[in-house]
């Protein structure tokens, strides 16, 4: 009978050591951390073969740390309070694990995006203000070696952001969706377009409400909807009277305004480039696309800018000293102040003025985009549904892959007018094409930079900025506040270098996982986390852009100048008035209430009726021309 008992007990006390034999502990730590701020160890027990230890439940402990413990297989926030290497030992009893962390000065983790804003600030060269970010970056993670971080920034960086599916997938629907831009603007369909909007100027009123319509009638892209309606409406509104400041403040007003919140646009790419990491970065199963949407009606700047220019025009009033240029060109026939210096005189389009135009070579690739991206949505999300019984729309949308859908969509807006221009033998094959490239062309710089945010927005997640910004925040900033400071930063950044795409880029990477971590750090519930992300979300995408309508040199801004034939300064100066006004009633009845729970609807139909109060208390009504209808 010992015999038996004896081989039980052999059996028992061996198996430790074979369990010991056949796995390991498997410890994960970041490649840098930040001295004094918190960060996950992920312990993983597997076999020799690599597999996963099945039904561990051995107690885990750590040394070499200055805080955390484990729950589980985890440390949610691990600490090391000094800079340097420290080894990290985890064992369970029988098994162990050392690894190496390495600790950077907390306040490095938000050196790259500074420099960035910095260099663009100052050289006004965004993609060398990127670069320099992302080289700063890599190095800090490089263990300061400046030379290996360089080499980084294209073999790590650049090419992680251009070979992942989805943002490879942006960046061929930005070039086609510019190329389909070229063609229409080539063969005589975006001019066809105007064309029919002009027929119903008629007087004043009628001429500045054209100038509105027509904005919406060419979402699709800013740059095309400012050079097409500033050169063609440029004499029309002369003969009206209405002064060059007006025409370039609606020129500018309308056109990003309308393409930053169009669902289809040279700009949706770019942000959806932008708004997708970030949702991976904080966890988020939703579709950026479905985010875009939900965004729109949080845009509060862009959506009262073009209310407030409707209104404009609609009720022909004016203040400040809009008002001023306005009674001269319509009561001295004065288009322009005495001693202006036009921008320029005139601005050829790429279009052949010669070329017929029609409005359906233009209509009708903008309305295959529009069906084939729909219809690509409802496709794609049923097919992740795995079909479509009984699931509601908002499931299809959500189950959906928007980037190919928007893909189909640019292929087909190509297609179309590439065949149209040929079929109806308004442009040659080579022409179509030759076209079609120079569309291309026309993104490259977008594409650059938005690669180039792709490899920041990856650099300081690696260096866990966020993580640092919400330390410093956490209890001295009520998280409700945070979307109306984001509206303001980018703002200011995007006045400063007069790029709204550059501001983007640089911005959404910190705020979206700053945001969701200092909800949830002040333990809001999972609504009011939600409320705030799209708030924050939407408060880089409007402060963007009216940073960019009162900057002097912003790129849309001088456009509009050009395209108007204004003067540039008197543009800048005539459109800040009603900028900085819509800015703040946006903040005041839309930004702040909004993060607090109040309707994005509600607060669009407070600020319309706060606008429509200061435009009639205010503003006073320019008047008819002494001489009805003498030309100017």
């Amino acid at each position: 009978m010992k015999r038996p008992y004896l081989l039980v007990t052999l059996t028992f006390s061996v198996l430790p050591a074979i369990a010991s034999a056949q796995s390991e502990l498997r410890v994960e730590v970041p490649s840098v951390v930040l001295a004094g701020v918190p960060f996950t160890i992920t312990v993983q027990p597997v076999t020799a073969e690599g597999g996963v230890v099945i039904g561990y439940d051995r107690q885990l402990s750590v040394t070499g740390l200055s805080g955390g413990s484990f729950d589980g297989l985890s440390i949610a926030r691990a600490v090391v309070s000094t800079t340097g290497r420290h080894t990290v030992r985890v064992q369970d009893g029988t098994l162990s694990a050392e690894v190496e962390v390495r600790a950077i000065p907390a306040f490095f983790s938000i050196l790259p995006p500074l420099i960035a804003i910095t260099f663009a600030l100052v050289f006004r060269q965004v993609i060398v203000s990127l670069i320099a970010g992302i080289w700063l970056a890599a190095t800090f993670i490089a263990d300061y070696n400046v030379v290996a971080g360089f080499l980084d920034v294209l073999t790590k960086y650049v090419i992680n952001a251009v070979t992942t599916t989805s943002q490879a997938q942006i960046l061929v629907f930005s070039l086609l969706f510019g190329g389909m831009v070229g063609v229409i603007t080539k063969n005589g369909g975006a001019r066809g377009i105007a064309d029919v909007v002009t027929r119903f100027a008629k007087g004043a009123k009628g001429g500045q409400l054209s100038v509105m319509v027509m904005a919406l009638v060419m979402f699709f892209d800013d740059y095309a909807n400012v050079l097409v309606r500033g050169n063609l409406m440029r004499p029309i509104t002369d003969k009206l009277r209405i002064s060059r400041e007006k025409l370039s403040f609606l020129v500018d007003t309308g056109a990003a305004s309308v393409a930053s919140t169009a669902i289809v646009s040279t700009w949706i790419g770019y942000e959806l480039g932008l708004i997708a990491p970030g949702l991976e970065l904080i966890g988020s199963s939703e579709d950026a696309f479905s985010m875009f949407i939900r965004t729109i009606p949080y845009r509060f700047y862009p959506l009262l800018a073009l209310i407030f220019a409707f209104m404009i025009s609609a009720t022909d009033r004016d203040f400040g000293p809009m008002l001023k240029a306005e009674k001269r060109a319509r009561h001295e026939g004065k288009v322009q102040r005495d001693g202006a210096e036009p921008a320029t005189e005139t601005l050829e389009d790429e279009e052949d003025a010669t070329r017929p135009s029609s409005w359906l070579n233009g209509l009708a690739p903008i309305v295959s985009i529009l069906v084939v991206a729909l219809s690509g949505i409802y496709i794609t999300g049923v097919r992740g549904l795995g079909g479509a019984s009984g699931a509601t729309l908002k499931d299809i949308v959500g189950a959906s892959d928007s980037y190919v859908a928007l893909l189909w969509a640019s292929l087909s807006g190509c297609t179309v007018a590439i065949v149209l221009a040929v079929g109806r033998r308004v442009l040659t094959v080579s022409q179509a094409f030759a076209a079609w490239i120079q569309g291309l062309k026309s993104m490259v710089m977008a594409v650059v930079i938005l690669v180039l945010a792709w490899c920041i927005g990856a650099a300081t997640t690696e260096l866990q900025a966020a993580s640092y910004l919400v330390q410093v925040l956490e209890g001295a900033l009520d998280p409700a506040w945070l979307p109306v400071l984001t509206f303001v930063i980018a703002s200011a950044m995007a006045f400063a270098t007069g790029s709204s795409w550059a501001t983007m880029a640089i911005m959404m990477p910190l705020v979206i996982p700053l945001s969701d971590a200092l909800s949830r750090s002040a333990g809001l519930g999972a609504e009011r986390v939600d409320t705030l992300l799209v708030g924050v979300i939407s408060s880089v995408l409007a402060g963007a852009v009216f940073g960019d309508h009162c900057s002097p040199i912003s790129d849309t801004t001088i456009l509009s100048s050009m395209a108007s034939a204004a003067d540039h300064i008197d543009h800048v100066r005539t459109q800040l008035p009603y900028a900085l006004v819509v800015a703040f009633v946006g903040m005041l009845v839309g930004d702040i209430p909004t993060a607090y729970g109040l309707s994005p609807w509600i607060s669009l139909v407070l600020g319309s009726g706060i606008l429509l109060a200061v435009l009639f208390f205010y503003g006073k009504p320019v008047g008819t021309p002494r001489r009805q209808g003498e030309a100017a």
